[in-house]
């Protein structure tokens, strides 16, 4: 593995530890040497994950059903109840579709913190985990009717 990947998949690996004590979304996964790690959601094509790059992290709801049409249609249902998504989860998230693909996410950046930034681990570590437990308690609901 390259270094980068070795810090990745530690990174990971802390995360994954610490959101056990706090939510059992992510409970049964291993850690990644990629930049993301994730969970399906119910529907298939559409994740909830965590994304760590050097200087940043996110967690997000990704939307790649491999149809460009169904992934604009989840995106738009979700969209629609964007005011009480946003008041559960209790902040403003990032909508829409990615430039240049057919994907669409749904996600809540957290920056000065990555896994080059391994003085700040904890700190991401639980800044995330809060996030994703709030992110899945928000969308959830709205998920199930699609």
């Amino acid at each position: 593995m390259a270094e980068r990947e070795r810090l990745r998949y530690r990174f990971f690996e802390g995360l994954l530890e610490h959101a056990k004590t706090r939510t059992s979304l992510h409970a049964n996964i291993s850690p990644s040497k990629r930049s993301w790690v994730g969970v399906g959601s119910g529907i298939a094509g559409v994740a909830f994950n965590y994304v760590v790059r050097q200087h940043d992290a996110r967690v997000e709801l990704y939307i790649d059903t491999r149809d460009s049409d169904k992934n604009q249609r989840i995106s738009g249902a979700l969209a629609d109840n964007k005011d009480s998504i946003e008041r559960t989860f209790g902040h403003s998230l990032k909508w829409g579709a990615l430039k240049g693909r057919q994907a669409c996410r749904i996600s809540k950046a957290y920056g000065n913190r990555g896994y080059l930034d391994e003085d700040k681990w904890e700190a991401v570590y639980e800044a995330l985990v809060d996030a994703m437990a709030k992110f899945g308690s928000a969308l959830k609901p709205h998920l199930k009717g699609l």
